[in-house]
């Protein structure tokens, strides 16, 4: 079985550890936990290998996040991976920082990366790995929020999330999204 495991983000320095970038860092957390590097590629940074049966292709847009639907549709027909073999890992305003919540479909939530994702790929219906970042920002701030950094407290529990992050993705891969969301959601 082949995968496409997408982290977004947005490329450049200015973002570059941002809250949302976090699907960014979960995915380099994943590429390292394997042992391999990303490689500029068409439409994104990519990194390939296996879990046992499964081949893993890991994508860095670097379309920008409000385009990461182009590389996503762009790496599911080059390799020929079916839609329901993709999870996109996004960050999300809904979830307390560090909740990590595997669904199979659901709407953009106002993410402007999924919503782009779900207009070029025309369906909900493919899984995503939430990442919480919280919502500890004022009225109108949320743009400064989502483009702010990770405070010390946070970044300390970073490497334990990007464990879990890792441990969710590659059961994903090996047991299937419901058998994952049953072992991993609830905790």
């Amino acid at each position: 079985m082949k995968y496409l495991i997408v982290g977004l983000g947005n490329i450049g320095s200015e973002y570059l550890g941002t809250r949302h970038n976090v699907g960014f860092r979960v995915v380099n957390a994943l590429a390292e936990d394997a042992g391999v590097s990303f490689t500029e590629n068409r439409y994104g940074a990519i990194a390939q290998f296996r879990i046992k049966n499964s081949e893993l292709v890991v994508l860095k847009p670097n379309t920008f996040m409000n385009l990461s639907g182009n590389a996503v549709r762009y790496w599911l027909q080059k390799e020929n991976i079916p839609v329901e073999n993709l999870l996109v890992v996004v960050d999300d305003l809904a979830l307390p920082f560090g909740t990590l919540r595997l669904k199979p479909k659901g709407s953009d939530a106002g993410h402007n990366g999924l919503k782009n994702i779900q207009e070029l790929l025309g369906t909900q219906e493919y899984c995503r790995l939430r990442f919480g970042i919280g919502s500890d920002f004022h009225r109108g701030r949320q743009i400064d929020y989502v483009l702010g950094q990770f405070p010390p407290n946070e970044l300390a529990e970073m490497p334990e999330k990007m464990k879990r992050a890792v441990e969710i993705i590659k059961s994903f891969c090996l047991a299937g999204v419901q058998t994952t969301m049953n072992q991993y959601n609830n905790k």
